[in-house]
């Protein structure tokens, strides 16, 4: 009970931390971010802890856009520290949510799948996909991306597949700490700007019809097959125990 229970605090800390810089700076997440920046310049190196801190908090619990914060790190530490410091503290979030999903809810929904066999099934075959699956969630815009973390974090996909699956995040950071650096030197922007989200776009909604084609498919295969050809039996159910 110890780890999920340290992992709870941990977010109800981040939480905390995310109403202050509200209060701090009322009005908009822009105002928000804009006061993190602030705050960060005035620290200087120690200011990456600052943004660390902060862009772990967006990817924990979706509270400010991650684009925003991205553009910020390169603004402040340039292509290459700003790129290190985005995407670790980005997948520190990812995982942080992803485990507390797994060690606090997964063994409830274990429990609810192993009395529906048909969903048991289901989620197992997505399991099999593995990082496959979670790849086309993380480029297509269908779901927000602490939902998504915690939503893995609920089905019966490994952390290995999960953080693998995950570094498909990084391309798109990596354009916008790109794009920060590019304003700090004083660049114009508005067309590199317009190209990248012209990319995303076309990349998300790629990933979305791939990733609807393929659960369709699972669905098929799963709910028009009888209740006793099914794959996975009740007693097969692996519950995590809780550390």
């Amino acid at each position: 009970m110890r780890g999920p229970l340290l992992l709870a605090g941990a977010l109800l800390a981040l939480m905390l931390g995310a109403m202050l810089a509200k209060q701090v700076a009322p009005g908009s997440p822009l105002a928000a971010a804009q006061a993190v920046l602030s705050q960060a310049r005035s620290l200087g190196w120690t200011g990456s802890l600052v943004l660390g801190g902060a862009q772990t908090l967006v990817a924990l619990s979706g509270v400010l856009p991650a684009a925003l914060l991205g553009v910020a790190a390169g603004s402040l530490y340039g292509l290459a520290w700003g790129f290190a410091l985005a995407s670790a503290s980005t997948l520190l979030g990812a995982w942080l949510a992803f485990a507390l999903g797994r060690s606090v809810w997964r063994p409830m929904v274990a429990r609810l799948l192993s009395r529906r066999r048909r969903l048991q099934d289901f989620d197992a075959r997505i399991a099999q996909d593995g990082w496959r699956i979670v790849l086309l969630l993380r480029v297509s815009p269908v779901m927000p991306f602490s939902a998504t973390s915690y939503a893995l974090g609920l089905s019966a996909v490994s952390a290995r597949d999960y953080m693998l699956g995950t570094l498909a995040c990084l391309p798109a950071l990596f354009g916008y700490v790109g794009l920060g650096t590019m304003a700090s030197a004083g660049l114009d922007v508005s067309v590199a700007g317009g190209k990248a989200r012209a990319l995303l776009l076309i990349g998300g909604a790629a990933a979305t019809l791939l990733l609807t084609i393929r659960l369709g498919r699972i669905a098929a295969v799963v709910f028009g097959q009888p209740a006793d050809a099914l794959q996975i039996r009740p007693a097969e159910v692996q519950v995590e125990p809780r550390s």
